[in-house]
């Protein structure tokens, strides 16, 4: 009987990873949104795709993805997560696990290439632990802000 017992539970263990990792995003998902953001603000302008980025329950915000929205400044203008980030300067912002300045380089992207990916340490929302983020950074065509997407590794 307790074998049966193991059994079962490896079973439901099996079938929970399995359905884990399928609703898991992929860095093509997390780029395929930031480029959407992109041209949702193109199409309608900074104010109501800001106002879209920041909600929770729209379209910029599906799992374990969601936007964010920086000024040239490093000014955080939308999170789809973590509305208090939203007004925060976060251009001296650190990464806790390597010290880089990964805003100053999500900026530097921006303006630079236009677009490009960055590996951070953030907070999962979900875990609440630290953990490595691969974000695709898009600029908005003739502004000085861009979004951008990831997914935690």
């Amino acid at each position: 009987m307790k074998r049966i017992g193991f059994i079962v539970a490896a079973v439901v263990m099996v079938v929970f990873g399995f359905v884990c990792m399928s609703q898991a995003s992929s860095v093509e998902d997390a780029k395929a949104m930031a480029e959407k953001a992109a041209a949702f603000w193109k199409a309608n302008g900074k104010d109501k795709a800001i106002a879209e980025f920041n909600n929770s329950k729209g379209q910029f915000v599906k799992g374990d993805l969601y936007i964010v929205a920086h000024d040239f400044r490093g000014m955080v203008l939308a999170h789809g997560v973590n509305a208090t980030l939203v007004g925060k300067n976060l251009y001296e912002q650190k990464d806790p696990n390597g010290g880089r300045y990964f805003v100053k380089e999500e900026i530097e992207i921006a303006k630079t290439k236009g677009s490009g990916w960055i590996t951070y340490s953030w907070a999962n929302p979900a875990t609440k632990s630290m953990q490595a983020k691969k974000s695709w950074v898009q600029r908005i065509q003739g502004e000085d802000a861009f979004v951008l997407c990831g997914v935690f590794q």
